[in-house]
């Protein structure tokens, strides 16, 4: 889980090298906390959050096939 988010959003900012993904495990979930350049922010929440909507629907589909619960937070 924790690799599929930081290629996500190595592909999506202009500071790959930046990315940092923090996987916490708490009751019954998985919590994954993203941080990127702060030039970057706006390019992974997009306008209106439709970006970092996106992701955490990507996330939660894929943690639903392995039969967990995830949760993405874009920590700044």
């Amino acid at each position: 889980m924790k690799e599929l988010l930081t290629y996500v959003a190595q592909n999506l900012v202009e500071h790959p090298e930046a990315v940092s993904v923090t996987e916490t495990q708490g009751d019954g979930e998985t919590l994954l906390e993203l941080r990127v350049a702060p030039e970057d922010m706006g390019k992974v929440i997009g306008r209106q959050g439709r970006i970092a909507k996106e992701i955490r629907t990507l996330m939660r589909s894929v943690a639903q096939r392995k039969g967990t619960r995830v949760s993405v937070e874009i920590v700044d």
